[in-house]
């Protein structure tokens, strides 16, 4: 009997691949422990081994899915590089989006960050998304992730492909009265994790150099997925010039009024 597939080649089943075993996964990790360590670097968190090996695999596979369809960008002075949103992975790599739903991923998280997180809305194309760095000066300058909804927005951060001399370098408790900044640096490997508030941490990522390669993924969750309309445009916006592009952005949601 041959195997069922969808117009992409891909069976119903894959979509449910990197969600298994992550519940096994994240009961090895000590998430009191995390969780303090977490507090301490001002809701920061860097686990270098975190995904299992077959997750990371998938994910590999997942950015192959989406090579055709990646939107690049550049804005002068702050970004350039590749990105692919959460509506272009819904329909080339849905085992990204099972990943992001795994029931245990989220309790876990929110166990971290000490309060129930949430899944963004189906119109946010950065609920999930894939970032590529394939050309000589890629990159992103010093920013936060801002959230635009009623509540916080945390950051998960997941290495895929890493062939790069580009590093994670950050800035914690910035915006903590009276708190030291404390500037640090890191490297994410395939299968690594990095969470923290979207507000809470400035960051960047440093410059491709010549011949090198890094994919990386990202989870948003919130804790209040409301949003003013002004702000919603607004966030539409930066998502279209910024990543995404109008097509992406824009036509989703026409498609979504009219249906």
């Amino acid at each position: 009997m041959a195997a069922i597939v969808n117009a992409h080649g891909r069976s119903p089943a894959d979509a449910a691949v990197p969600d298994q075993g992550m519940g096994a996964r994240l009961k090895k990790f000590d998430v009191e422990a995390l969780r303090r360590a977490y507090k301490d670097h001002g809701d920061f968190l860097y686990i270098e081994d975190f995904l299992p090996a077959a997750v990371t695999a998938q994910l590999i596979a997942d950015v192959d899915a989406v090579g055709g369809a990646i939107n690049r960008n550049y804005l002068p002075g702050h970004k350039q590089g590749g990105s692919v949103s959460r509506h272009v992975i819904d329909d080339l790599a849905p085992s990204i989006a099972a990943l992001y739903r795994s029931p245990a991923l989220i309790e876990w998280l929110g166990a971290l960050a000490g309060e129930r997180l949430q899944l963004s809305p189906v119109s946010d194309p950065h609920a999930y998304a894939l970032y590529f760095y394939t050309r000589a000066g890629d990159h992103i300058g010093w920013h936060y992730d801002t959230s635009y909804y009623a509540g916080r927005r945390y950051t998960v951060l997941l290495g895929v492909i890493d062939r790069s001399s580009c590093s994670l370098e950050y800035e914690l408790h910035t915006r903590e009265k009276d708190a030291a900044v404390v500037a640090g640096s890191v490297k994410i490997p395939p299968g690594g994790l990095v969470f923290f508030d979207g507000d809470a941490l400035k960051h960047r990522i440093t410059p491709l150099a010549e011949g090198e390669l890094r994919v990386s993924l990202t989870f948003e969750y919130v804790t209040d997925p409301r949003m003013h309309p002004w702000w919603r445009l607004i966030s539409n916006m930066k998502d279209a010039v910024a990543y995404f592009g109008f097509r992406q952005v824009f036509k989703r949601l026409i498609q979504r009024k009219r249906a």
